[in-house]
């Protein structure tokens, strides 16, 4: 079977969720600005070390449309060697802490698959959304944390860890088996009473080029679980191996994925280039709105 029953306690789509007081609605997708404070990030690694550069960067995604920041101090690209909690922390803490007294009002989420990070954030500045690549199958405590924390989670997937996701990854059917277990894992959250979930398919994350672009076809099987569904599409190599250039020259094909992922039911856009996600948005906003007239 497909889908398990646990995809249908969601009968009627969920367009909202709570981030502390705050009601964030997806009836128009939303961009999510990516701001990596990390070294060794495969596009922007080592740019927003200083404060300065950082809230300069932050002070223009804002400007130009972002709904979400979503703060890594890990990189978690191909090949990518673990840091330790302490250092994650020591990346993360100086970051989210001026981005909220510079900030207040934007709301923040966090890419981290440890548990215990988004305690200590949470505990630092209050509500975020966490941003766990690895579905909670990196740390056996992070549902059991989210359920107690109240907070929104995107639950992503991967097949493996991020040091071994691309060595020769396998499916049978990728949609199938990413289906599956979006079922089961949305099943655990629910039991441990988190009511806020955002499901990532996880493009790049133990998937080969053909997986990412048959994922991208067919985006709109993950309907079925009535949930938001966010895409990190942004400069991958999923777009410039195809278009055989580089991360730094794909920007167009970046936004020429994220607009398929639009059409194909996407929530959020996670970005580098917040300018271009948006107006790759509103276009889509008004193709919609000329079709229902």
């Amino acid at each position: 079977m497909l889908i398990s029953q646990s995809a249908g306690k969601f009968q009627k789509r969920k367009n909202k969720i709570n981030l502390g007081e705050v009601e964030m609605d997806f009836a128009i997708p939303m961009v999510m600005g990516i701001v990596n404070v990390t070294p060794d990030s495969f596009y922007d690694g080592g740019k927003m070390e200083d404060e300065k550069v950082l809230l300069s960067s932050v002070e223009q995604m804002v400007k130009y449309g972002a709904s979400i920041l979503d703060i890594g101090g890990i990189s978690t690209k191909p090949g990518a060697l673990m840091v330790s909690t302490k250092i994650e922390l020591e990346r993360l803490l100086p970051a989210v802490h001026s981005i909220r007294k510079n900030f207040p009002d934007i709301p923040i989420s966090i890419d981290t698959f440890r548990s215990w990070v988004a305690v200590r954030i949470i505990d630092e500045i209050g509500p975020i959304i966490v941003n766990d690549i690895s579905g909670g199958t990196l740390d056996s405590k992070m549902f059991e944390t989210i359920g107690k924390l109240k907070v929104p989670y995107i639950l992503s997937h991967i097949q493996g860890t991020p040091a071994s996701m691309q060595d020769n990854p396998q499916y049978n059917d990728v949609i199938r088996e990413i289906s599956n277990y979006f079922s089961d894992r949305v099943k655990k959250l629910t039991k441990f009473g988190v009511e806020d979930i955002i499901i990532d398919p996880g493009f790049g994350f133990g998937k080969n080029l053909d997986h990412n672009y048959d994922l991208l076809n067919r985006l709109d099987a993950f309907k079925v679980f009535q949930l938001p569904v966010m895409v990190g599409l942004s400069r991958k190599s999923m777009i410039w191996k195809a278009l055989d250039n580089s991360p730094e020259e794909a920007l167009n094909g970046t936004t020429v994925t994220n607009t398929l992922a639009l059409m194909g039911g996407a929530d959020i856009l996670r970005v580098h280039d917040v300018k271009e996600a948006v107006e790759a948005v509103k276009i889509f906003c008004e193709l919609k709105a000329t079709v229902k007239k």
